[in-house]
């Protein structure tokens, strides 16, 4: 039955764009997702869509550079891009990030790195159509430096499944670059390995930016629905997935009414996205503290403090007349004082959540078609239809994993039920929200074949399964 589904749904899908968040509109303003285009003497004012057709899905090229995305990554990374289409180049600067400048340390971090780089578009054939494939861009290597030397993308990139934004009108995602990471450990005391991080590769890391973001903190207050996903190196990379139900006030202080889990470490108020009240940052985004922890890791240091040493980071993005939140968890290592290092703080863990007001959201009221980035370290494109969904192949449109949706579910309001069927045959649940022209879905199960093999090592989790997309259709 699922494959009959998918099938249908593929085809429905490959009759629609398959690039992210089209429409009219500006950085400071975007239009609706789907704005209707006009061609030739239906135009009125504004002339015919930029290069001359009626199916433009990001900005006319030589516009493309005005805007700059502000957003973040699954690795823990705040990352501001822009992409000059004209001159075919991109400028990359990592404002936040756990993820070390070198394989085999832990820091000093890609944080405060800024670099430049050429960009390609996917090769003839990649997408289905010449107008996806000129929104689209593959991040070359690239080079730069920062506050603690000079860096270069080229080692970590891998031509087969190359980092890649997609561009529309007021937002951005696909992948970042990536990087090999791995640490031996520290000896504190009698202890050994203490933090050891295994070797792993990535392709990339999954990033969502938004051409507008606020720093009007009194556009949060309100109540919201999240989907987390987060990753601990230390911990063989064991990666956790969570929904949570969230009430922000107008100082940022957070308070929830999830069912205590005693796996978790929220905050004083019950939080799993915030940790202490939220303080603006110089660079246009929120910081908070003490950020609450959903993976199992080594708590360090050994004596007198929290093991929180973790920072979560939330950039309110503007899309479509919504104000969007979205969190990064940035993990912290600090390796102390030679030679006991007693004093050492240990809080890798680093993920991304995505946030939706919790107001009620009936069948049908997210269908389209939507593109982005997942756990997976792949990209894929998800159609909507009422109460199914399918996974579909962003290059071939064909179809892959389906899953139902369930509406009303919970008791907050917007939070959709999600049931997938596993390779065994079996089921597995999960969530998903939407907002503004935004999706995010959880499932606590393998999808798509899980992680790309270029990204795993010997016991790489497969689930759960998480994925942020942006809509391309109606």
């Amino acid at each position: 039955m699922w494959d009959a589904i998918n099938r249908g749904l593929a085809l429905a899908l490959v009759t629609t764009p398959l690039l992210i968040a089209c429409g009219g509109g500006s950085p400071s303003n975007p239009g609706a997702i789907n704005a209707p285009q006009c061609s030739g003497s239906s135009c009125t004012g504004e002339g015919p869509p930029p290069q001359g057709t009626v199916a433009s899905l990001c900005p006319a090229t030589a516009d493309i550079g005005s805007n700059t995305y502000l957003g973040g990554a699954g690795s823990g990374e705040v990352v501001r891009l822009n992409i000059n289409a004209t001159a075919m180049t991109y400028t990359l600067s990592w404002l936040e990030s756990p993820i070390p400048l070198a394989t085999g340390t832990v820091s000093p971090s890609r944080q405060g790195v800024q670099i430049t780089g050429p960009v390609a578009h996917p090769p003839a054939g990649a997408l289905p159509t010449a107008e996806q494939t000129r929104c689209a861009f593959m991040l070359e290597p690239g080079t730069g430096s920062g506050p603690n030397g000079s860096y270069s993308t080229t080692a970590e990139f891998n031509a087969a499944n190359p980092p890649t934004i997609f561009v529309g009108n007021g937002v951005a995602g696909g992948g970042i670059p990536g990087a090999t990471v791995e640490f031996d450990g520290l000896t504190i005391l009698v202890l050994t390995g203490v933090g050891a991080v295994p070797n792993r590769h990535f392709d990339f890391y999954p990033f969502l930016g938004f051409a507008s973001t606020t720093t009007d903190i009194t556009k949060l207050p309100g109540t919201y629905n999240g989907l987390l996903y987060h990753l601990t190196p230390s911990n063989n990379y064991l990666t956790v997935g969570t929904n949570t139900t969230e009430t922000f006030d107008a100082s940022g202080t957070c308070t929830s009414t999830n069912t205590p889990n005693p796996a978790y470490s929220p905050n004083a108020g019950g939080c799993l996205s915030t940790g202490n009240p939220w303080t603006l940052d110089t660079n246009g985004y929120f910081d908070s503290t003490q950020a609450p922890q959903i993976v199992t890791q080594t708590s360090l240091p050994l004596i007198g403090q929290t093991g929180k040493s973790g920072v979560a980071h939330m950039i309110l993005g503007q899309l479509n007349g919504t104000t969007i939140p979205l969190v990064v968890r940035t993990g912290n290592v600090n390796l102390g004082t030679a030679p006991l290092h007693t004093d050492a703080q240990v809080d890798d863990e680093s993920g991304l959540a995505l946030l939706a007001q919790a107001t009620p959201l009936a069948s049908g009221g997210f269908d389209g078609g939507y593109v982005g980035a997942d756990s997976n370290f792949n990209y894929t494109a998800t159609l909507i239809n009422g109460g199914t969904g399918s996974f579909v192949n962003p290059g071939t449109s064909s179809a892959e994993d389906g899953f139902s949706l369930t509406y009303g579910v919970s008791a907050s309001p917007g939070l959709v039920g999600v049931t997938a069927q596993t390779t065994g045959g079996g089921t597995a649940n999960g969530y998903a929200i939407a907002t503004g022209g935004l999706y995010a879905i959880l499932i606590q199960g393998e999808e798509n074949n899980g992680v790309t093999s270029t990204s795993t090592n010997s016991t790489t989790a497969q689930s759960p399964y998480f994925g942020v997309g942006a809509q391309v259709s109606k």
